[in-house]
């Protein structure tokens, strides 16, 4: 039997300013591999290219990664301002309709970063462009200097609902984590539980309600350092054993369909 295939999903990029490509960060991939136990695959951010019913039966499940692109605010019925920065719609006309259709088919997936503000977006909610604006909050921007290590260093504390999905899997009220991003949940979509909080208040992790499958996800970046850090691994160990009980019960029925 193969590997159950989680699809990563992609970032639009311009290499040398010139040359269109799809990437993924090497860490993803990694994690997915050596924690997850289960086989990355890129997904282009391209509607063109990709459609969501067949990133559904090609895939058991879904990592969404973060990305400097935003999601756009038109997503959530906010005009565009210099703040909201850069965008990948591409990305947004992927992303977006996938997280409800796993939402609806109870096929995992697990947001970081950016995936976490799009599985808010996909379900109604919507993002300060700036929170190191807000009154109160802090800078959670990753430092424009330094080596890959001091970027994603762990800097602040975040707070799990007492009894909550997150508290339970890592077995810890408090944990500290990395902060590498810009934007933030404004409001919470419908059947969003926000469910981890930075000490600014910030949202920090999240689930959908009621949700038949695993879609627990971070606004930090767990994929950095995941098979070692205390916190990164047991969330993609649960991802993955969340996929490949996914992928077992789609494969044992269709043998039973065609027995």
């Amino acid at each position: 039997m193969h590997r159950p295939v989680v699809g990563i999903i992609g970032n639009s990029y311009l290499i040398n300013d010139q040359y269109p490509a799809h990437a993924g960060g090497t860490m993803n991939s990694e994690a997915v591999a050596e924690v997850s136990g289960c086989l990355p695959m890129l997904i282009p951010s391209d509607p063109r290219l990709v459609g969501v019913a067949e990133l559904l039966e090609v895939c058991d499940g879904f990592l969404l990664t973060g990305g400097r692109p935003n999601v756009h605010p038109e997503e959530y019925g906010e005009p565009e301002t210099p703040a909201h920065g850069a965008f990948d719609r591409g990305r947004d006309a992927v992303a977006l309709p996938l997280v409800r259709a796993c939402v609806e088919r109870g096929q995992p997936f697990m947001g970081v970063c950016r995936g976490f503000q799009e599985v808010n977006v996909a379900m109604g909610g919507t993002l300060h462009p700036e929170i190191r604006e807000l009154p109160g909050r802090m800078n959670h921007r990753m430092p424009p200097d330094g080596s890959l290590e001091e970027k994603f260093a762990l800097r602040h504390k975040v707070r799990f609902s007492e009894g909550g999905p997150f508290h339970r899997l890592l077995g810890a009220a408090e944990v500290m984590t990395n902060t590498l991003h810009g934007q933030g949940v404004k409001t919470p979509g419908a059947r969003i539980v926000i469910d981890g909080w930075a000490p600014d208040d910030t949202p920090e992790a999240l689930y959908v309600r009621d949700a038949p499958g695993f879609t627990l996800s971070v606004q930090w970046h767990p994929e950095w350092n995941a098979a070692h850090d205390p916190v990164s691994r047991p969330l993609f160990a649960a991802f993955g054993a969340a996929v490949k009980e996914f992928a077992r019960a789609r494969r044992g029925g269709a043998r039973a369909l065609s027995a």
